[in-house]
């Protein structure tokens, strides 16, 4: 049964840089894909970027960005660590919010819906002033 645990938020001034960590346990990470997904207080859940699972028939694992973040913000696992990661550079005060890793099993479904992750960590706040 895999278990996530996010880390690395914090209070940072507009323009600055976070890595959030999401460490894996009970199992290998490499075949799940991990999407990092933000909240804030009455809103629904936002997808932020994905990574599919390792392994698979490309060459490579495909990432996935929500509009607001894309070419801020990578996505990344090291699945010998069973580790994964999102950096996220040029941060500006609407990336404040909870971040939270979740992993789903190999899915044609889009990256970004959150019920179709079944498990999930219990977040880390990110805060931009």
């Amino acid at each position: 049964h895999v278990q996530l645990v996010e880390s690395g938020g914090g209070s940072v001034q507009a323009g600055g840089s976070l890595r959030l960590s999401c460490a894996a346990s009970g199992s290998t990470i490499g075949s799940y894909g991990i999407g990092w997904f933000r909240q804030t207080p009455g809103k629904e859940r936002e997808g932020v970027a994905y990574i599919s699972p390792s392994g698979g028939m490309t060459s490579g694992e495909l990432t996935f960005y929500g509009d607001s973040v894309k070419g801020r913000f990578t996505i990344s696992r090291n699945n010998a660590k069973n580790t994964m990661y999102l950096e996220m550079n040029s941060l500006k005060p609407q990336d404040s919010a909870m971040y939270y890793c979740a992993a789903r099993r190999p899915s044609s479904v889009v990256w970004d819906r959150a019920p179709e992750f079944g498990v999930w960590g219990q977040g880390t706040q990110v805060t931009v002033s």
